[in-house]
């Protein structure tokens, strides 16, 4: 047996709208002037267990918790040209504040794919470093303690960062 979050970001070039389904603890973030201008909500039934895309088999059906794609949080809203989308794995967001991704992203300088590039694996990169520092306390080690746990470090976890900038469209 399996399961997944998921999200899901369609740019309408032609309407300048973005529409997203997420589901679980992936997530993505808009970034315009330097700052988050809409960030996704995080799914959890409680603490460390995110909304997941799955099936139960019969014999496990409801002692395996099952979240069906209606249960993704939709949004549809407008972008502009310049706009960052990041679209990343909880890898990301369990490890590197919103604040310190912002500081990754204002290096990048231009809207070419190497620069892009650059800057995604920079910080999936930064994203892995923490991720194994006992001594950082990372989001999931706050959000930890927030729910009574005593816990300090990154949180090793799968790490996957997609960035967009919202271009004109060119034939």
């Amino acid at each position: 047996m399996g399961s997944s979050t998921a999200c899901i970001v369609v740019l309408d070039r032609t309407s300048h709208r973005l529409h997203t389904a997420n589901l679980g603890d992936s997530g993505f973030l808009v970034v315009r002037g330097g700052e988050v201008v809409h960030r996704s909500d995080e799914q959890q039934h409680y603490f460390n267990t995110p909304f997941q895309l799955s099936i139960a088999p019969p014999e496990a059906e409801g002692v395996v918790l099952s979240d069906s794609p209606d249960a993704a949080d939709s949004t549809s809203f407008d972008v502009q040209l310049g706009d960052i989308i990041l679209t990343a794995t909880d890898g990301l967001f369990d490890n590197m504040p919103d604040y310190m991704i912002l500081q990754e992203l204002k290096k990048l300088k231009n809207s070419n794919y190497e620069s892009i590039q650059q800057t995604a694996r920079s910080i999936a990169e930064q994203a892995h470093e923490l991720a194994y520092d006992p001594n950082y306390m990372s989001p999931f080690a706050q959000f930890a303690c927030d729910n009574g746990l005593n816990v300090r470090g990154g949180k090793p976890d799968d790490i996957t960062v997609l960035l967009s900038i919202v271009a004109e469209y060119t034939d």
